[in-house]
């Protein structure tokens, strides 16, 4: 098999690295100087790394956005109120849903979009051409890796969907994951956040087009972010920085890719139930990698970076880190109801994510795998039968 990988975007990782901003800007040589800082909280803006980027001579307009999982309708209002603008860069500070919004401006710019359903049809057509500017991103979570990688998921709930804004030609200029900005979050948050990266670099490890790299790159962010899952649980400095270590070394993995099983049938638990993202897919991950198992060469190196000797321990262990963080652990808990299940099964397949999993799966399988997380009892019945 013939092994590729590839990232540009340059990153800088350790505490305080968000005072590199102004010149990165300035290596970036804008013509006119716009810049559009499009941030999760109006207190960011405060902060000296953004403050004085209009007395560094930027234009900049900035915005707030507080939605988490970005609609096409969120998407479409954002790229009208910001056009005219016409900014040259998107510096994006904050979690996925920021990320994947101001990525994806870039790639709308320019483009003729006059209602939510030529924005729809641009990207289900995936034509964007060379994107009209280029983005920045500052996470300001530990988790989701889109600071590294060149797709945005975009939720489309009037079409019960989950679209995706890709384009090679989109990776950010720079990436700028500063520990110090997670300090504060929400155990939860934190928890849910980390546990979407170790997906991420699960995935990874086993997806369709995996390589030498993003398999190197996947153990040690797995190691990274379970080694350290105590002190995020307590809050530590030490552990923030490793999960924006981890989480930006499992977005590098998994940029060339993409995921699998796990996040195909997480996307309608989060659209119907308002599971957090990355407690959907934790959930997920020991009945997909029990599914894998047989079809990976090494799970050795896999197992030893979770901590776990099989898919009946990681499931515990999962299970375990969500409880102490205050998270429900099964489907049942997160309200969703079994008779909706079969129907979950079917928005489950996800295309580029489904037929990327090692083990081919189908609405059947997925329905299984739903009934295996749906309550406390269905999973104590599946352990005593394995």
């Amino acid at each position: 098999m013939l092994n590729r990988y590839y990232n540009p975007v340059q990153s800088f990782e350790g505490p305080g690295c968000t005072a590199e901003l102004t010149d990165l800007l300035q290596k970036m040589e804008l013509k006119e100087g716009r810049l559009l800082l499009l941030v999760w909280s109006e207190e960011v803006l405060k902060l000296p790394a953004f403050a004085g980027l209009a007395d560094n001579g930027f234009t900049v307009c900035s915005m707030v956005f507080h939605a988490s999982n970005p609609t096409v309708g969120q998407l479409f209002e954002t790229c009208q109120a910001t056009r005219e603008f016409q900014p040259e860069v998107v510096v994006a500070v904050g979690g996925g849903s920021i990320m994947d919004v101001g990525k994806s401006l870039c790639c709308l710019y320019g483009k003729a979009l006059p209602d939510e359903g030529s924005l729809r049809r641009l990207i289900a057509e995936k034509n964007y051409g060379r994107p009209a500017a280029r983005w920045i991103g500052v996470p300001t979570t530990a988790g989701t890796g889109s600071e590294v990688t060149c797709w945005a998921t975009i939720w489309d709930p009037e079409q019960d969907a989950k679209r995706s804004v890709e384009n090679r030609d989109n990776y950010a200029f720079a990436a700028l994951v500063d520990p110090e900005l997670a300090v504060g979050m929400p155990t939860a948050l934190a928890v849910s956040s980390a546990l979407d990266a170790v997906a991420h670099a699960v995935e990874s490890y086993w997806a369709g087009g995996t390589n030498a790299v993003s398999r190197g790159l996947a153990l040690e962010a797995i190691r990274t972010i379970m080694g350290h899952m105590d002190g995020l649980l307590a809050g530590t400095l030490e552990a923030h920085d490793a999960m924006a270590r981890g989480s930006m070394l499992a977005g590098l993995a998994f940029s060339n890719t993409k995921t699998t099983a796990c996040h195909s049938i997480s996307y309608p638990l989060t659209m119907h139930y308002g599971i957090p993202h990355g407690a959907a897919v934790s959930m997920l991950l020991g009945p997909v990698f029990r599914l894998n198992a047989p079809a990976l060469d090494q799970p050795a190196p896999l197992l030893e970076a979770l901590g776990v000797s099989g898919a009946n321990e990681l499931e515990g262990k999962i299970r375990n880190i969500l409880y102490r963080s205050g998270q429900p652990a099964t489907l049942q808990e997160w309200g969703a109801r079994r008779e909706d299940l079969p129907h979950l099964a079917q928005l489950g397949m996800t295309k580029g994510r489904a037929d990327n999993n090692p083990v081919p799966i189908d609405p059947t399988t997925i329905l299984s795998i739903l009934e295996h997380i749906y309550s406390s009892e269905s999973y104590n019945l599946t352990q005593k039968g394995a």
